[in-house]
């Protein structure tokens, strides 16, 4: 059985940091992609930041230049540090790993609060 766990979301004001992490655990031998996304009450959930086994990213046009996605293939994780947050990221986020074989997991989600 595979599992993700994310860790690292909280309360934070904005312009404040945070260092989201998801860790994979189980028979999960080769992943394809791993993301980040993020559903706020009463919104869709969205695409945050996206890497591939090879390193290419992409992000979401809202959070270009603040965020960072980086992967850990030894460790199975993804991480995504998040700098210069705003209000409006605040949000439910969740990891989500494509394993080799196609199959899709999500992680329970990690609530990360921007307020003063």
């Amino acid at each position: 059985q595979v599992q993700l766990v994310e860790s690292g979301g909280g309360l934070v004001q904005p312009g404040g940091s945070l260092r989201l992490s998801c860790a994979a655990s189980g028979s999960i031998f080769s992943i394809n992609a791993m993301g980040w996304y993020r559903q706020a009450p009463g919104k869709q959930r969205e695409l945050v930041a996206r890497i591939t086994s090879g390193g290419s990213t992409i992000y979401a046009d809202s959070v270009k230049g603040r965020f960072t996605i980086s992967r850990d293939n030894a460790k199975k994780m993804v991480y995504l540090q998040m700098n210069s947050l705003k209000p409006e990221d605040t949000a439910v986020y969740y990891c989500k790993m494509t394993a080799g074989n196609a199959v899709v997991y999500w992680g329970q989600g990690t609530q990360v609060t921007v307020s003063s």
